[in-house]
């Protein structure tokens, strides 16, 4: 597994860091600071403002002359002293903060950061406190990244994976954040299934493995052909028969025998497993190619039942309710771009149901996302295309020559 490649965080991003810091410190400084202090502290961050990294030590280290235990001056010192790459000078100054005021999380991150560039054991510890406690969100992410980092070195890719999950919720637009968490997940899942393969290279698991692989790969006779092994080991394994379904029904949707057979492995499915809300849709899905729009509706109905929140489900009911209620349309519509905001399908839609109403305003919003969804996909499509990587199409998209009216 390779380690996170770190960013530099002391570059573009010191100067605000260090401004935040600073405001900060005036903040929780004493109530009533010497006007000296003040003053000083004013001029350190127009000198930061100015990126004047030298006037700004300066006045940092005219406070500590004045107060040697001010630990926002100390923080300050610290951060400029990273900035030059000293880890040592400003782990000091850090020491130094936290000796003032042992409850400042800022110190205690930055600290943590300058012990692992430091190769100092201390680090995981200082690391983690700190991730907790934090609350400003770029700092926050940037120890997370540390951390992660950290985890992978000590070859615990488990506690990586977690911390990464975290770090995609709190920042899901970051472009390191998902890519490390892509790569970490991919290692883990890359670990446990050749560690499957190891245990258990001839169990149903193995094969029902094999299968997904392939169907990402986008070779659904492949796939099909190990569900099927996987269910000639163990008839009764859990999931295969819903995914063998799935994979029949999109290898050949027009085809009334694979119909049957997808609606065979479907059933079977409910009986090992239990109903549910996409077992029901796609049973719906069939229904439709059937021609038979009475038992979609009632497997429609069903799936929302089971869990409203199901997109296939809303989109399904929304499209019976279109016609002659489009006012109903547009409540489950509503729901669906709400439960995936980049289904263009749903937005498509809705757009549609608006126009029906002649809300004439919503229906060109809805319907300008939609394009803008599609184009969006198309980009990602391409870039798959050039990691010669298989991209489903997004289930129930609109036809071409519909969106195009």
């Amino acid at each position: 597994m390779n380690p996170i490649p770190l960013r530099n965080l002391w570059s573009a991003s010191l100067t605000v860091l260090v401004v935040s810091l600073a405001y900060v410190a005036l903040a929780q400084a004493p109530s009533q600071p010497s006007a000296q202090i003040r003053d000083h502290f004013q001029r350190a961050h127009a000198a930061l403002r100015m990126n004047d990294a030298i006037s700004a030590e300066r006045e940092f280290r005219a406070i500590l002359a004045l107060d040697p235990k001010n630990f926002e001056a100390h923080t300050g010192v610290g951060i400029l002293e990273m900035g030059r790459g000293d880890w040592r000078g400003a782990s000091d100054e850090f020491h130094s903060a936290l000796a003032a005021q042992p409850t400042f999380t800022k110190a205690l991150a930055l600290l943590g950061i300058c012990q692992k560039r430091m190769g100092d054991p201390s680090a995981l510890t200082s690391l983690q406190k700190s991730f907790q406690r934090l609350q400003e969100k770029p700092l926050r992410v940037q120890v997370g990244m540390e951390l992660a980092s950290l985890y992978e070195q000590r070859g615990d890719a488990e506690a990586a994976g977690a911390l990464m999950r975290q770090l995609v919720q709190l920042d899901p637009d970051n472009a390191d954040v998902l890519f490390t968490a892509q790569r970490i997940y991919s290692d883990l899942a890359d670990d446990t299934l050749t560690k499957l393969a190891v245990v258990a290279p001839g169990s149903a698991r193995m094969q029902q493995a094999i299968a997904e692989k392939l169907i990402n790969a986008g070779d659904l006779k492949g796939a099909i052909e190990h569900y099927r092994k996987a269910l000639q080991i163990e008839p009764r394994q859990s999931g295969v028969h819903y995914e063998l379904g799935e994979a029949i029904l999109e290898s050949a949707r027009s085809d009334a025998s694979a119909q049957a057979e997808a609606q065979k492995e479907l059933e079977a499915a409910v009986d090992i497993d239990g109903d549910s809300a996409r077992t029901e849709c796609e049973l719906a899905e069939i229904a439709l190619l059937q021609s038979d729009s009475g038992r979609a509706l009632v497997h429609y109905q069903r799936a929302y039942r089971l869990n409203p929140n199901e997109l296939q489900a809303e989109i399904g009911l929304a499209r019976f309710a279109m016609p002659e209620n489009p006012q109903g349309a547009i409540k489950y519509l509503r729901m669906a771009v709400q439960s995936d905001p980049l289904n263009g399908s749903a937005h498509y839609q809705l757009a549609r149901a608006y126009q029906r109403m002649q809300m004439t305003e919503l229906a060109e919003k809805e319907l300008h996302i939609s394009q803008e969804i599609r184009k969006m996909k198309e980009q990602v499509e391409a870039l798959f295309h050039q990691m010669n990587r298989y991209s489903k199409p997004e289930a129930n998209e609109a036809p071409d020559q519909e969106q195009s009216q």
